[in-house]
């Protein structure tokens, strides 16, 4: 075989590339992208330890990170395979390096969110290339990073903890490697092997895939070694999922016991199985008690943290999917990254969600955003492309109730929440009154957020544990608990926790507290409030 075909000499200079995308821009402006980094880091690193408040799934992914330093295992409950483990994989590693451990920067979370701030930093380099080598046009490029880099519902969730945005960081990563156009099968296999690894950081990457191989068939169509690049790019895809199927039948739990699925993957008998969490997990819709319906967080969370960026990050897709069909240049990304987000927004709409779910839409729409405005100043210099581009975002960020500032009660101009709120004390005060007052023997219920506090750092309360495993684990609810309330000292209250309990069906704790409990501990602040309640044996 030739090498020619592996690895073809590049095109002379001012060729057209595969697929009919633009010409290899020149090199990157490193002063733009230190701006960029620099906001970047100035937006989600500010406060960021106090806001947004910690969340039960930031505490689920460190926990399952301390399990995998502590204890060797993927969870420290039974893994019923609710998540590929990439994602806590890759905080364990995070973890293992710092000379503090989880205790580093304060708190297991804290820990895990500077890892995010450290993710959403190469996210801004990996979107600004993506976006300027695609269309050719700076300015394009930063205002794409701009939105990623202030939108209030991507700092409220991309400081978070949470897979969805270590998955979207492979995803851009790949999406970078695909901008190159280098025409080297490496290159190909490197951008497959990203989409494999988000796949099993987070599944519902997989709704991401028609837009990645649409961008991949096209963009190397024209090359001589397109038919190594596209098989070794699936194949890359391949390996990180084939690896975890390959883990959970060596361990005997691919299919379920007998072959029969159950819809209700709490009632299991036997063994946990890989395919039957997949089978629950796509008989999970807005009616069910493990989520809420698309247009309920639409309206009462999602449009009030950013209306901006959802309606004209929707209205650039769907310009893309139309101006990107008119455009030999720039129709292949335009038209991937559309596809991409119409895929992901499918998915919203279809799914029963909890409201971190939104968060890989920001990146996507903000790439939209930027191939559409690319395209759109197609034909405009880039002093003209600047000026507009600085029309369109002084606005979100001096006016009220935009990116940056807002009115608060008294009708004073403040900053937004995501920069002086300090929500995360009232946790933390939380976690030092246990300490100080709660016996290391005692049998605590609580929520996932503040596990690792509990269990890591002395004293450890090795009888604390989430209430969703206090109903549904075998090992918790029967050999711990015993389903009663008698069973109970300390039901420790995270903010909301009584929903959750209320729509798990969670019913002999929320007997604990409404009949034999008593508030010893109390905190609110604004709506968010916190409780220890002890248990008695009497009513």
């Amino acid at each position: 075989m030739s090498a020619d075909v592996l690895a073809p000499k590049a095109k002379s200079k001012g060729a057209k590339s595969g697929g009919g995308t633009a010409a290899q821009p020149g090199k990157a402006p490193k002063l733009l992208i230190a701006v960029c980094l620099l906001i970047g880091a100035a937006s989600h690193g500010w406060n960021m330890f106090r806001y947004p408040l910690y969340l039960t799934d930031e505490g689920i992914y460190m926990e399952q990170a301390w399990s995998v330093l502590k204890e060797g295992r993927l969870s420290p409950y039974t893994y019923f395979y609710d998540h590929a483990p990439m994602g806590w994989l890759a905080l364990a590693g995070w973890v293992g390096v710092l000379p503090g451990g989880f205790g580093a920067f304060g708190n297991a979370i804290n820990t895990g969110r500077v890892l995010m701030l450290i993710v959403h930093l190469a996210s801004v380099f990996l979107m600004f290339e993506v976006v300027r080598r695609f269309t050719g046009s700076k300015s394009a490029a930063f205002l794409a990073v701009f939105v990623f880099n202030l939108s209030p519902l991507g700092v409220y969730y991309q400081r978070q903890v949470l897979l969805d945005n270590l998955m979207m960081f492979w995803i851009l990563f790949g999406l970078y490697l695909l901008a190159r156009k280098d025409r080297r099968i490496v290159t190909a296999m490197g951008a497959g092997a990203c989409f494999g690894v988000a796949l099993v950081t987070k599944e519902n990457a997989v709704f991401l895939l028609p837009g990645c191989a649409y961008l991949l068939h096209k963009s190397i169509r024209e090359q001589p070694n397109r038919r190594f690049g596209v098989s070794f790019w699936w194949f890359s895809v391949l390996v990180p999922v084939a690896a975890y199927l390959l883990f959970a039948q060596i361990k005997n739990e691919l299919f379920p016991e007998g072959f029969r699925f159950n819809p209700d993957n709490n009632q299991l008998q036997g063994h946990v199985s890989l395919l039957n969490t997949i089978w629950w997990q796509l008989h999970r819709n807005s009616n069910s008690s493990t989520g809420l319906s698309f247009t309920y967080l639409l309206q009462q969370s999602w449009l009030f943290k950013d209306r901006y960026l959802l309606i004209a990050g929707a209205a650039a897709t769907v310009l893309a999917l139309i101006s990107g069909r008119r455009n030999k240049r720039l129709r292949t990304p335009m038209l991937a990254c559309a596809i991409m987000a119409l895929g992901y927004g499918f998915y919203l709409s279809r799914s029963a969600l909890l409201d971190f779910y939104i968060a890989p839409m920001v990146p996507l729409f903000a790439l939209n955003l930027g191939m559409f405005f690319g395209w759109l100043t197609r034909r405009t210099n880039q002093g003209g492309a600047a000026v507009l581009v600085a029309c369109l975002l002084v606005p979100v960020l001096v006016m009220p109730g935009g990116f940056m500032v807002k009115y608060n009660a008294k009708g004073e101009l403040e900053f937004s929440d995501a920069y002086r709120l300090p929500l995360t004390r009232l946790q933390e005060q939380q976690v030092a009154w246990i300490k100080h007052n709660v016996p290391t023997s005692a049998r605590l219920i609580i929520d996932d957020d503040i596990w690792v506090a509990l269990h890591d750092s002395k004293p450890a309360y090795r009888y604390a544990h989430p209430h969703y495993k206090a109903t549904s684990d075998p090992d918790v609810r029967d050999k711990v608990f015993h389903s009663s309330w008698e069973n109970v000292d300390y039901v420790v209250m995270s903010n909301k926790m009584r929903d959750a309990l209320q729509r798990g069906g969670e019913t002999w704790i929320i007997e604990a507290i409404d009949q034999h409990g008593e508030t010893v501990w109390q905190a609110t602040r604004g709506d968010v409030s916190l409780s220890i309640v002890k248990i008695g044996n009497s009513s």
